[in-house]
């Protein structure tokens, strides 16, 4: 008996089990319960009118569509930032090019809310109103070193003779970067949309924070509906939330899936 369990728990299997039960308990669970509560009156009785409620309320709709546009933004700021960042990065000579990408990766390290308390410090220091425009610069402060690393990554285990080929063949620089270092470079950009843009459109404490409660997202609504006990109707906003995360994500896959198959390059 003994020796079959000391056979068990040398297997790799065995290593995973942890790993299973904790999926379980804190992703499986939790996600049966917003699929019931969001099916479910207050009675406990199957219905649809959470999702009903949801698209007769004309202003969640509109808080939907402005925290998909926020998202957007953000998204696309972090991306005309980020990329040269990450592309600088991958490019320097310098010997401390490590510790230029641990100086960008930094922030991370600091809890989200105390990042934001600080952005609202640095915009009352310099009399700057809070609002929409300090929404998106605290968006785009938390969350482009999300979009920095995988590009960054991506472009660092890129192979070089690539480039060294396109430049041989005549290709000018402008040339090699749009047709061998863009295209080899988007599985990076594509995770980074991923971490940028799902964060992004779920977040409430930065909008509050940023705006003083004035620019509501879905986020915000979402909470709101859990403080107040509507669990029913907190579980469907955050289900259709859920949806379109996964709509992205299954986007974002046969993306990669179609460029590994023409080779990466075009």
């Amino acid at each position: 008996m003994n020796r079959k369990f000391l056979l068990y728990a040398s297997s790799r299997k065995s290593w995973a089990l942890p790993y299973l039960i904790f999926a379980v308990i804190f992703v499986v669970v939790p996600l049966l319960l917003i699929i019931v509560y969001a099916f479910t009156n207050d009675g406990g009785h199957l219905t649809l009118e959470n999702f009903e409620k949801f698209f007769k309320h004309q202003e969640a709709i509109n808080t939907f569509i402005f925290s998909i546009g926020i998202a957007i933004l953000t998204t696309l700021f972090c991306i005309l930032l980020g990329y040269p960042a990450a592309w600088i990065l991958s490019n320097s000579k310098l010997n401390r090019s490590k510790t230029l990408v641990i100086l960008f990766i930094l922030p991370m390290w600091v809890n989200i809310l105390v990042r934001t308390l600080a952005t609202v410090a640095l915009f009352n220091f310099v009399s700057i109103p809070l609002g929409e425009g300090a929404l998106i610069f605290g968006m785009v402060y938390n969350f482009i070193p999300f979009m920095i690393y995988p590009i960054y990554n991506t472009l660092q285990k890129m192979d070089r003779s690539y480039i060294d080929a396109a430049a041989d063949l005549g290709a000018n620089p402008m040339n090699v970067f749009l047709k061998v270092v863009l295209p080899l470079s988007m599985p990076g950009v594509m995770s980074g949309i991923m971490m940028v843009f799902m964060p992004t459109i779920t977040t409430f404490a930065i909008a509050e924070l940023l705006t003083l409660n004035n620019i509501k997202l879905f986020g915000t609504t979402i909470q709101e509906n859990i403080n107040n006990s509507m669990w029913n109707y907190g579980a469907a906003l955050s289900l259709i939330m859920l949806l379109l995360i996964a709509a992205t994500t299954l986007f974002n896959t046969k993306d990669n899936n179609g460029s590994n198959a023409g080779g990466g390059l075009w």
